[in-house]
């Protein structure tokens, strides 16, 4: 069947968007062929520096014709809408169909030349395309990433006609700029279209400028010993760089790697698009063999150029290393000088910085993030003091002259200047990775003084944007709240930290709150009783008794409510972050195969203990997959209705179940004495956290319950038997709800 080749030939694309552009015309491209009623075999996209390229293989060469029936009034309604549904249609009233007193329009719609719906389709795409930055030129209105140049539109072997804006479509197209003929060419179809392009040094595909760019850097660095640093996010952007990429390995001076790793490897990527080079491994045994350690820069790097040099790429070597050298010594003067100034200067600096308007300062954040580092600092291990040091040293960089060159590296020469000024190790650390992790493949921190920082910045920031109302709404979540939710997530249960969040969640909210106030009261310096009775009636009956001189003074009264903040924990989670903590937490046991329902069901219970909360998780999937789980909770929704149908009508009754009433039945029986001893078991497995032996005590419920409702009615006529009964089915709600809320439970 006929072939579709589409080439929108510009000035250079931007690599960045130059994928996502491909996608956007792929797209495109499905949708108005699915609105034509043109089908297709296959559709493919190619995105390069300079054109974006569309085939689509299998098209029938006229749509098919098409019937569509409209159903309109009925046949006795008034005159204004019949004139409405025969304007709608464009049809008489002769030409209606009724049936069942009902009008219907049939609209009859022949096939049209694929070739002729071909030039519409190319305008809208064209016209409509979603650039993130477009431009015009001349004096027409097309808007375009670059100035449009050429276009070929080629339909079974022949050329389309039309124009868009005075560009004339064509079979015509040119290769590469320079290593090229420099004169046009013509295509016939796509394959002709894609040798003619790799022939005149173009590389349509993206797949194969990665390759070819992976393939020469490696061996051009092999060739002299040494080996290509991986990077993916720099081989994506490079690839967009060159149509026909050639690798060329460079020196630099030595003496810049006395820097740090990141900053060398940063000043590469970020200014000149170069790959690092590693010359070995940390750990060389005498025989030169290597042993697995950190890696070791080497003074070179590898540039993509876009050109085969005659000399081999000397001359593009030298040049691209004197502009690196360049970059680096701007990189050693940020290092040297940030050497000078200090932790003390830049913290400083931040109580000029406003982190929110509602939130305060960095300063601000960093007390708070200080004082629950402190309190979480026993829960994973780590030293509290030590934890709050380091706490108080986490932002510091963000005022260095080297982070605001380079943010990607905030935390990172935090921890570099930590050493340097010498502090522990473990503070350094706690410093330099404090942000992670900060993405679902980011590595999750594992010492424990750098778990108890991590995860105090990330419940600041949290609970700080829900106590001002920012809250995540949709797909929006412009201060990464998700994200910081999963980190904290990642952080408490692989290292199995028993943290209550509800609690650190509420301190911190109150200080969160405290700092919404400063930034409310700074113009007057001082603070009204009604703003006090605004963080919790707790904390304004603690300063009840306090002079009014302390409580007007809002330094005095931020160390007050600090000292405070570890007496609140048990107040509500009125910002809603805890549901917030379920629903990520949802989000990442359903990547995991999961149930999202049984979250809910252990959530209910009101626990805050991540790692507990998945392990009974795990623990009541293990059980529902069993018979006895699935026939449990049939019966535990069994009672639950009946229960829910009574409390409609009046109070339950509660209390103590009968065991000797006349005339009771056996099963009756039996489930009184199941449930109390299930009731027994269940609580001593869970004071011991062993939630499969409560799992496998309520499993001993499930002969007994089927038993009670084969032989036994609940709405006896005696009312002694039914209260009895009805006390039972509650008695087996409550024990199996002290596992989990079944009722939350699908099935």
């Amino acid at each position: 069947m006929p072939q579709l080749l589409l080439e929108l030939f510009s000035e250079e694309i931007p690599a960045r968007m130059q994928q996502g552009a491909a996608r956007d015309l792929e797209r495109m491209a499905a949708e108005r062929l699915k609105a034509a009623g043109l089908s297709y075999e296959a559709l493919t996209t190619f995105g390069g520096p300079r054109r974006l390229t569309l085939v689509v293989e299998g098209l029938p060469t006229a749509t098919p014709d098409r019937e569509e029936e409209l159903k309109g009034p009925r046949a006795n309604a008034p005159e204004q809408a019949l004139e409405g549904f025969l304007r709608k249609t464009g049809l008489t009233r002769d030409q209606l169909v009724e049936r069942d007193g009902v009008l219907f329009a049939v609209i009859s719609q022949k096939g049209r030349a694929t070739a002729d719906l071909i030039p519409e389709m190319v305008d809208q795409i064209v016209r409509a395309f979603p650039w993130p930055k477009s431009m015009r030129w001349g004096s027409g209105t097309l808007r375009w990433i670059r100035p449009l140049k050429r276009i070929v539109a080629l339909f079974d072997g022949h050329v389309i006609p039309f124009d868009i804006d005075g560009i004339q479509s064509g079979d015509t197209t040119e290769g590469h700029r320079f290593l090229g003929s420099g004169k046009p060419f013509t295509v016939k179809d796509f394959a002709d279209y894609r040798g003619k392009l790799e022939r005149e040094f173009v590389l349509l595909d993206v797949a194969d400028r990665k390759l070819r760019i992976l393939e020469a850097a490696k061996k051009v660095c092999s060739d002299k010993g040494l080996a290509l640093v991986d990077d993916d996010g720099l081989l994506d952007e490079v690839a967009g760089l060159a149509e026909w990429p050639t690798p060329i390995l460079g020196d630099m001076d030595p003496q810049f790697l006395d820097l740090p790793m990141e900053v060398v490897r940063l000043s590469m990527k970020v200014h000149q698009k170069y790959f690092a080079v590693s010359g070995r491994m940390d750990g060389v045994r005498d025989d030169g063999s290597i042993v697995k350690g950190a890696l070791v820069l080497s003074p070179n790097f590898v540039v993509v150029a876009n050109v085969e040099a005659s000399d081999g790429g000397k001359a593009l070597a030298a040049g691209n290393s004197r502009v690196l050298s360049a970059r680096l010594n701007d990189a050693r003067f940020f290092w040297d000088e940030d050497l000078k100034t200090g932790f003390d200067a830049w913290s400083k600096k931040l109580s000029g910085v406003t982190f929110h308007a509602k939130l305060g300062t960095l300063a601000e954040r960093v007390e708070r993030i200080a004082a629950l580092a402190r309190e979480i600092a026993p829960l994973v291990g780590a030293d509290p003091d030590q934890a709050e040091a380091a706490a108080r040293l986490s932002k510091a960089d963000l005022a260095s002259g080297m982070v605001s060159e380079f943010p990607e590296l905030q935390g990172v020469m935090g921890g570099y200047y930590a050493r340097a000024f010498g502090q522990p190790d473990a503070v350094a650390d706690a410093v330099r990775d404090h942000y992670k992790p900060q993405g679902p493949s980011d590595s999750v921190p594992t010492a424990p003084l750098t778990v108890a920082v991590s995860l105090a910045d990330k419940l600041d920031t949290l609970v700080g944007f829900f106590a001002i109302d920012e809250k995540p709404t949709g797909s929006k979540d412009p201060f990464a709240l998700r994200r910081a939710a999963l980190g904290v997530i990642r952080l408490v249960l692989e290292n199995q930290a028993r943290l209550r969040l509800s609690n650190a969640a509420a301190v911190q909210g109150l200080r969160a709150r405290m700092d919404a106030l400063i930034v409310k009261a700074r113009e007057q310096q001082s603070f009204s009783i009604e703003d006090i009775g605004k963080l919790s009636p707790k904390i304004l009956g603690e300063l009840a008794g306090k002079p009014e001189d302390l409580i007007k003074n809002r330094d005095v009264m931020l160390s007050e409510v600090y000292d405070l903040g570890a007496d609140v924990g048990e107040q509500e989670d009125e910002y809603g972050v805890l549901a917030f903590f379920a629903d990520r937490l949802k989000v990442l046991l359903r990547d995991q195969g999961k149930r999202h329902d049984l979250v809910d069901a252990v959530f209910a219970l009101g626990d805050d203990d991540l790692v507990r909360i998945v392990r009974r998780v795990e623990a009541l999937d293990a059980f529902l997959a069993t018979d006895d789980g699935a026939n449990l909770l049939a019966g535990y929704k069994r009672a639950s209705n009946i229960l829910k149908a009574e409390e409609k009508k009046g109070p339950v009754p509660t209390g103590m179940v009968s065991t000797g009433l006349p005339n009771q039945p056996e099963p009756e029986t039996a489930l009184a004495f199941a449930a109390a001893a299930a009731a027994t078991a269940v609580d001593a497995a869970l004071e011991t956290e062993d939630f499969a032996a409560a799992m496998k005590a309520l499993a001993s419920l499930r002969a007994p319950v089927d038993a009670f409702f084969t032989d036994v009615m609940v709405n006896s006529d005696v009312a002694e038997e039914r209260d009895n009964r009805l006390k039972l089915l509650g008695q087996v709600r409550a024990v199996m709800g002290r596992v989990a809320d079944f009722g939350q439970i699908a099935g």
